[in-house]
């Protein structure tokens, strides 16, 4: 097959013009594989039952990595010294790490609490020195509402720099209701009636079953604990109805309570 007839004044030209229809092509190529290689991760990270934020996240840096490759092979088609210029990108990226550490580290922070997971949406934990219901998970901060209805976000840094309790995960928990009665009260009496007020709710578990517990000779009372288990949506009216029940309890078989002291421990609320 003949050579297609370049005019004269386009020779001199000819190495400029190929290697820009190179690099045009590569480009082309680059941004339809780039499209893939998008798609190609969201449904891997999916498959691998990510959260869909990271998967996002994660898609979308291996489509720019893509991208920046093509560029970098298009512009070295047309004459552009490449090897410059990946390092003026790679002198670039360094100087904006050091002006975002602080951002990214929490961002590093984000990626962690997605990947392993230690609470998802709708869990009650204590995390950054608050606790609440978790209401977002995001790359660099964590929303969670609060028992008194307030919205408190926490940067990801400062949750996975100190232990994360989280008191839903396994689907029950447990409330120690501490009471105190008068001594000279017979311990058994008062074991037995503890036991009884928790039979009394119908949102008390009975596995794990409920356990009553003489714990200490106090300064003026005798200090027993009732532990009972509810499942994370009865955890509030459990704890009420048990209490309720105890004083009912106790007062109904004349024992005496000093200073009416019947106490919920906070870490369970």
């Amino acid at each position: 097959m003949d050579a297609i007839p370049v005019p004269e004044a386009l020779q001199p030209y000819m190495p400029l013009i190929v290697g820009a229809i190179t690099a045009l092509l590569i480009f082309v190529v680059g941004w339809v594989v780039s499209k893939w290689t998008h798609g190609a991760v969201t449904r891997l990270m999916r498959k691998r039952d990510l959260d869909e934020a990271l998967a996002r996240f994660l898609a979308s840096i291996a489509q720019y990595l893509v991208l920046a490759a093509t560029v970098i092979a298009a512009l070295g088609h047309v004459g552009v010294e490449t090897t410059s210029l990946v390092a003026l990108l790679g002198t670039a990226g360094l100087a904006i790490g050091l002006a975002l550490q602080g951002s990214l580290s929490h961002f590093a922070s984000g990626v962690m609490l997605l990947v392993f997971r230690p609470f998802t949406i709708g869990d009650f934990v204590e995390a950054g020195g608050k606790s609440g219901t978790i209401a977002e998970v995001g790359l660099f901060a964590t929303s969670m509402t609060t028992l008194g209805n307030e919205r408190v976000t926490i940067p990801n840094g400062a949750i996975t720099g100190g232990p994360i309790t989280n008191f839903t995960i396994l689907g029950k928990r447990r409330a120690q209701i501490d009471v105190g009665v008068a001594y000279g009260t017979d311990i058994e009496v008062v074991t037995q009636l503890l036991l009884e007020a928790a039979k009394d709710s119908e949102l008390v578990l009975t596995d794990p079953a409920p356990a009553a517990v003489f714990l200490n000779l106090g300064a003026s009372s005798l200090d027993f604990s009732l532990f009972v288990w509810a499942n994370n949506a009865d955890f509030g009216p459990a704890k009420h109805v048990t209490r309720k029940a105890v004083y009912d309890r106790l007062n109904a078989a004349g024992i005496e309570l000093p200073f009416n002291q019947i106490v919920v421990h906070q870490a369970a609320q």
